[in-house]
């Protein structure tokens, strides 16, 4: 087995190969020089969990931790600490970028080429190739340009790539963005900057949430802890759906509650039609939480605010306004979003036949149609990541285990034409839509039906036929 990725789901899914199926021969191949993927990689101010921590750790490693909503340090260390335990950070190899993967059907067995920082390229054998690349390019992000950025005196930074040197304090900064990340940094970056904008071209959904869980915490104090996590996990699970659900019953109703809420703790109630209520229903779209209610804060004391308008251009003191406002700022942060890449970029062939993923059905959110001994990771769009990466990592398990009783090489999910395609991600989001044609597809029915409920998936994908 190949793993590549060393993030959330690459430990995950070594961690499971090695309790599962403790005689085989596992490697990790990551790109970077650490591991924890997204958590690594991301190290602007405020970086943060979008989803609580509770079930956002690995079920067979339950997060101990007092924050419900962990900031990124933690969550990384969190990563380092399992892989460590279960002594999967051995088996890393750091530097190693998948550039290809060719599928031999006569030898039953992947040929991987791999390009390795002040080294030669090597290849790599494996029976077995598990994708755990996560779902977005680490080395770009999403940057539209816009007019006048050679006029801009200031500084113009992406998230993705936060310099090491840069310091807001007393400085004036503008935001682009209305999504998790620009959420996540106006209230860190307003604890010092002079003052912060959030421009944004459209409202997200907005809610604010405890950053500690005092029933996690009651819990912990009167239960053994796995007793205590359990509980806890199911509780924010049921929490979750039910929110869920009710978003997709009812958008109207729930809509309204949400727009209402982020207006009164904001402290601008006549601004809540422009600034809070977005042009699509809850939940078509992630849901951007507000820990402690830190945003709220900010815009209270008047050290942020929110300016909904689009940009016309940068000048020389820093944006203007399709309605004309002009916004001072030193520094100006594009946070536009991300980029998707499915399969980490690698370069799929099979048998000599190029592997398109926008051209191929995903079987049980796990295997590529038409795709031998290849299975991928990816998590839920309502709810946390590690949910359905811990699933379909023990379903790999389940699978390999079969496949060693038969005496079996290959396991092919095979294409059902009768099936009709939809998209793999019902998320209207932007970074979504631009890369509709990169994503596989799903079925309207099962098992090709990417289901969004954790219950259902965890009975399908343990008890259910594989």
């Amino acid at each position: 087995m190949l793993i590549v990725g060393a993030g959330l789901s690459g430990i995950g899914a070594a961690c499971h190969l090695r309790r599962a199926l403790p005689a085989s021969r596992v490697a990790i191949l990551e790109a970077r020089h650490d591991l924890g993927g997204t958590w690594d990689l991301f190290r602007y101010p405020g970086v943060r969990s979008d989803s609580d921590m509770y079930t956002l750790g690995y079920r067979f490693r339950p997060w101990q931790g007092s924050r419900s909503i962990a900031d990124g340090a933690a969550i990384l260390a969190y990563l380092r600490e399992t892989a460590a335990s279960a002594g999967v950070d051995r088996l890393i190899r750091y530097g190693h970028r998948v550039r290809s993967a060719a599928w031999s059907s006569a030898e039953a067995c992947w040929t991987l080429r791999i390009d390795r920082e002040g080294a030669e390229p090597i290849e790599l054998r494996a029976r077995f190739l598990y994708c755990c690349t996560g779902y977005f390019r680490y080395d770009a992000g999403h940057r539209p340009a816009f007019d006048g950025e050679g006029d801009f005196r200031g500084r113009i930074v992406h998230p993705q790539f936060w310099p090491a040197d840069l310091d807001c304090s007393g400085r004036r900064v503008v935001v682009i963005g209305s999504g998790a990340t620009a959420v996540t940094l106006v209230p860190a970056l307003a604890a010092t900057a002079a003052h912060v904008t959030m421009l944004q071209r459209s409202p997200s959904y907005l809610l604010a949430l405890p950053a500690n869980d005092k029933v996690a915490g009651w819990l912990q104090r009167v239960l053994p802890a796995g007793a205590a996590s359990a509980l806890v996990r199911w509780k924010n699970l049921a929490v979750g759906g039910t929110f869920y659900r009710a978003a997709r019953r009812w958008p109207r109703g729930v809509g309204r509650l949400l727009v209402g809420l982020a207006a009164r703790q904001s402290g601008a109630p006549a601004d809540a039609l422009r600034h809070y209520s977005p042009r699509y229903g809850p939940w078509d779209q992630r849901l951007c939480v507000v820990p402690d209610g830190d945003l709220f804060k900010a815009l209270r004391l008047g050290t942020a605010s929110i300016v909904t308008d689009s940009v016309d251009r940068l000048t020389a003191r820093g944006i203007r306004t399709a309605s004309g406002a002009e916004l001072d700022a030193d520094i100006v942060v594009m946070a536009t979003g991300l980029e998707i890449l499915t399969l980490g970029g690698i370069d799929v062939t099979v048998d000599g036949a190029p592997v398109r993923p926008g051209d191929t059905m995903v079987y049980k959110g796990a295997l590529l149609a038409g795709v031998p001994n290849l299975a991928l990771a990816f998590g839920y769009a309502n709810a946390s990541w590690t949910l359905r990466a811990d699933l379909t990592a023990a379903w790999v398990c389940r699978l390999l285990r079969r496949m060693a009783r038969r005496g079996a090489r290959i396991v092919v999910a095979e294409p059902d034409a009768s099936v009709p395609a939809r998209p793999f991600l019902t998320l209207s989001s932007g970074y979504v839509r631009r890369a509709d044609a990169l994503l596989p597809r799903q079925g309207t029915r099962g098992p090709w039906r990417l289901r969004e409920s954790y219950v259902e998936d965890a009975a399908a994908m343990r008890l259910g036929k594989l």
